[in-house]
């Protein structure tokens, strides 16, 4: 008979002598599993009175909210799990008997407490490393936005701007990209990309670029350089020639937000104050857009434009081309050039077609004077 099978045939007869300091009047069949239950309960109560009167001390004790959260759960579940023990002597068992067997035990730690086991580890690996704090804006690989709400030794809790709560167990969540903007200092800075023409007055269009984001209120008009580790960067929005692209000249303007939790809303208003400054300007500034030319010069060869073929084709020797106007197709030499060509007569006349009616025109004009 195995050490568990001896433990319930004492709770079944009653085998379990009862302390020397409980009085015989308060024995009856079952006192042991009532006092157990007593003895649990007694230790829940006593672990949230523990962990109210030391949950200030540890607070000012751990500037980390998770880290002194974290101790107050580790001092609650001892107590509690000593009190489990205490019940657990109460009514026959002990912990070497729940041991015992090898198979059990195995098959316990393999299946359900490898997890668990891994889990904790990396539940203090994120405490240690500091990753992220409670209350910190965090991003995930996936595009993911939310604040992180509780961290322990077994997940740690995201309260998403979807108004939705996303728990991850701390072995999966170290395994992830985490971009935290609320790390040591909340202000952010944001880029955005504006496309002007060539013919655009570039010195105003910087100016206006840079106002548009001065005048958001969530946006740092200037100061003091920002230092980025051994980096310092202007404080105040600031426009660059990114390059010279295939349709225009692109600025990359750069800012802070002075919060991150609404970029979205911050990057918007700054489009949209740009888009009413330039509506507003009298200055030569347009934004540019893919669009092609053709141009027609000396190299093209000669072209004969009609204009009873469909809108909007183009026909070039070599090749098809849109357009907005007329159907041009390649042709030789119309009949007008190659009369004017064409090699003059003995007469000085261009051939001898012209020169005839040339005769008949003398000819009527002698008639005519010998009718008057």
């Amino acid at each position: 008979m195995t050490a568990t099978n001896s433990a319930l045939v004492a709770l079944q007869t009653g085998g379990v002598t009862p302390p020397e300091f409980i009085p015989e009047s308060l024995i009856f069949p079952g006192w042991n599993i009532v006092t157990a239950l007593l003895v649990v309960a007694l230790s829940i109560v006593v672990s949230k009175y523990v962990v109210r009167l030391i949950g200030r001390p540890v607070a000012r004790q751990f500037h980390r909210q998770s880290v002194a959260q974290t101790i107050l759960r580790i001092v609650r579940l001892s107590i509690v799990l000593t009190g489990a023990a205490a019940a657990a002597s109460l009514i026959g068992l002990r912990l070497g008997d729940i041991v015992l067997s090898v198979t059990v035990f195995s098959a316990v730690l393999g299946i359900v407490l490898a997890p668990i086991v891994g889990s904790i580890i990396n539940g203090v690996f994120i405490l240690a490393d500091q990753p992220y704090e409670i209350g910190d804006m965090i991003e995930l690989d996936d595009g993911t936005r939310g604040f992180v709400d509780e961290i322990n030794l077994r997940y740690t809790k995201v309260f998403t701007l979807d108004n939705t709560f996303l728990v991850m167990p701390n072995s999966t969540i170290r395994e992830r990209d985490v971009i935290n903007y609320s790390a040591e200092d909340e202000r952010t800075r944001l880029s955005l990309d504006i496309l002007v023409t060539y013919e655009s007055d570039l010195d105003a269009a910087r100016d206006l670029i840079e106002r548009a984001a001065r005048d958001c209120d969530q946006v740092i008009e200037g100061g003091p350089d920002i230092r980025i580790g051994s980096a310092r960067y202007p404080a105040k929005p600031t426009a660059y020639i990114q390059s010279y692209a295939d349709n225009g000249v692109l600025f990359r303007l750069r800012y802070w937000s002075l919060k991150p939790y609404k970029l979205l809303r911050i990057q918007s208003e700054v489009q949209t104050r740009l888009w009413d400054l330039l509506d507003a300007s009298d200055a030569n500034i347009e934004f540019a857009y893919p669009h092609t030319h053709l141009v027609f010069d000396e190299t093209s060869g000669a072209v004969r434009v009609t204009g009873d073929s469909a809108p909007g084709t183009t026909q070039v020797a070599g090749g098809t081309a849109e357009s907005d106007a007329r159907h041009v197709v390649a042709s030789p030499p119309t009949d007008a050039e190659s009369v004017a060509d064409a090699p003059l007569d003995e007469d000085g006349d261009g051939g001898g077609e012209k020169g005839g009616s040339d005769e008949k025109s003398d000819d009527a004009r002698d008639g005519a004077g010998d009718d008057e």
